[in-house]
């Protein structure tokens, strides 16, 4: 990282005015009909996200993958699968990316791989090949024999159901995967694994590409003694994740990272760590512009807030309270050093507006809502293909609608073993399924959805001929068109981009308040968060700023009404 780039500079880092926006390839477009997304059809919608006004397109990997979890088990980190295309045409999405101005970050899966990468394959070939330590294996544990029952290594359990350790029965040794078993982890203990990984990020960065979105980068550090952890109630297996979970070295590996493949290069160049677990005190270390490690993180604390006792599958809502709470801490956290990212959709969460909104009568209004509160905080914002025209959730009908490993897993781990009821862990399925934010990109009201001219690879959901980008373009009330404006306002307002933030009514129920203030003035924000209409308290200040307040955007048409009417926000500028 250039130091000309550091936010606390006279020239703040170009992506504190910049907006994300994520492509899930194979359900973005299909351009040759076999139901799959592809290079081609993302190309073929480049001038949408150009219209849109993002600054960067994120890809999900696309990479060579047997597809165990949709891309994110690599056979080959130099090879485009088949699926997508080829490396012409990737060469061709990067050349329309950079001629509209925007710029392309890739997706880093080096936690763990395929177990089909050749690297695997000769390290699970006999326990002295020379990659056999470029992953985690271990014997049976004290006194089992291997294949028993409870002779795994540690009690960890896998984020997708199970161990997290699996034998091979050719070496009678486990190896460890903290997801599927076809992704066992890499030993970056191993300066030679580290080394291999840094050589193929320069491979890309020399290619063209402008950054990499790393995935589950905090867990690459692991305690090398890897030893149990504590059994949550109603589980079959031990939470690990103090030992692995920004482990011992983990500053040490990013650091050593950005010396072999960021120092040297163009500064306009992002990084975002993705770290599921990170505190606010390890994000700025993290995110230090001087500890050169990364840009900017995403954490997962605010995502986690309706997740009852059980964990995510074990749904009990959100309490505004408790995402204010949570966001005022980030906001003040990251406010002197380190950088936020701000996002309430990816392909790892379920549609925003099913999930904190409402997706009927108010769904253009509380989706607007959502956006223009996540927008306005300090922090880089993120749009999740589809959010910008307020897709939902799908009603899925039974574990057979689904594709995700991790939903289908847990559906048959909860209803075998753990002898839950089929039909409330589907209820659960049908919230919190990753396979909500998977379904097809709704572009017409046409046969797909407009999506593809085969059948689909996950069904579309049906609502596509009411909710689809053609429709929604056209509408008086535009979701798109909000977005547009929002990323606009980003664009043009330091306040925006760089001012302080402060949380107004934090104990309120349904009103979601804040103020940003910088050099180009101060801006109020106010959401009213439910579907009922809500009169501002009277009894502080912000009432009057509300009244006083110049309107720079809102989500309802014409003057401003004494009170908030449903999932209403207004920015208002400040005199």
């Amino acid at each position: 990282m250039n130091p000309a780039t550091e936010i606390t500079a006279t020239e703040p880092a170009w992506w504190t005015g910049a907006v994300v926006y994520q492509v899930y390839p194979r359900s973005f477009a299909d351009s040759n009909g076999d139901g799959i997304g592809d290079l081609g059809g993302i190309i073929s919608k480049l001038d949408h996200l150009e219209e849109l006004g993002v600054d960067v397109v994120w890809l999900s990997p696309i990479y060579s993958s047997p597809q165990h979890d949709n891309g994110y088990d690599i056979s080959d980190y130099r090879r485009i699968d088949p699926t997508f295309g080829t490396l012409e045409q990737f060469d061709e999405l990067l050349k329309g990316v950079h001629s509209r101005g925007m710029k392309l970050v890739m997706d880093l899966v080096v936690n763990h791989t395929s177990s089909e990468h050749p690297w695997f394959i000769e390290s699970a070939s006999s326990t002295d090949n020379p990659k056999r330590d470029w992953y985690w294996w271990r014997d049976a544990r004290e006194g089992f024999e291997a294949g028993e029952k409870g002779a795994e290594p540690s009690n960890w359990g896998s984020a997708f159901s199970g161990p997290s350790w699996t034998l091979d029965p050719a070496t009678n040794q486990y190896y460890l995967h903290l997801f599927a078993p076809e992704q066992p982890d890499l030993n970056w203990e191993n300066l030679e694994v580290r080394s291999a990984v840094y050589e193929m990020m320069n491979w890309w960065l020399d290619r063209g590409v402008d950054g990499f979105r790393m995935d589950v980068i905090n867990f690459i550090s692991k305690d090398p003694a890897l030893p149990d952890g504590p059994v949550p109630p109603g589980k079959l297996w031990g939470d690990g994740s103090q030992y692995y979970v920004s482990g011992p070295r983990i500053h040490d590996y990013l650091q050593e990272m950005h010396r072999e493949v960021f120092d040297d290069r163009d500064a306009e160049l992002i990084t975002v760590g993705e770290m599921p677990g990170v505190t606010i005190d390890e994000a700025k270390l993290f995110t230090d512009p001087a500890r050169r490690e990364v840009d900017m993180v995403f954490q997962f604390e605010h995502v986690g807030l309706d997740h009852g006792p059980g964990g995510k599958w074990d749904y009990k809502g959100l309490d505004l309270r408790d995402l204010k709470t949570s966001w005022n801490r980030w906001q003040k956290g990251l406010a002197r050093t380190g950088w936020n990212s701000l996002y309430l959709n990816n392909h790892d969460q379920p549609r925003l507006v099913s999930r904190f909104g409402n997706d009927g009568v108010f769904r253009y209004e509380s989706a607007t809502c959502w956006a223009a509160l996540l927008h306005l905080h300090r922090g880089t914002p993120y749009v999740y293909q589809g959010e910008e025209i307020g897709m939902t959730n799908a009603p899925f009908e039974t574990v057979g609608d689904f594709r995700d490993i991790e939903s289908i897993n847990h559906f048959y781990e909860a209803t075998g073993p753990l002898g839950h009821e089929p039909g409330e862990v589907l209820r659960n399925l049908r919230i919190m399924s990753r396979d909500n934010a998977r379904t097809p990109v709704q572009w017409t009201a046409g046969e797909q959805a407009g999506f593809t001219s085969g059948t689909p690879w996950i069904g579309v959901n049906p609502n596509y001929p009411l909710v689809n980008a053609d429709t929604d373009r056209a509408a008086e009330k535009s979701v798109f068109r909000f977005y547009q404006q929002l990323i606009e306002l980003r664009h043009r307002d330091e306040t925006v981009r760089l001012g302080e933030f402060a949380m107004l009514a934090e104990d309120h129920p349904t009103l979601y308040a804040f103020t940003r203030t910088g050099a180009g003035g101060s801006l109020l924000v106010i959401g009213n968060v439910s579907g009922a209409a809500l009169s501002l308290p009277e009894d502080e200040s912000l009432a009057d700023s509300a009244r006083k307040g110049t309107l720079v955007l809102g989500n309802y048409d014409g003057e401003p009404a004494a009170d908030l009417r449903p999932w209403e926000v207004r920015i208002l500028r400040l005199t």
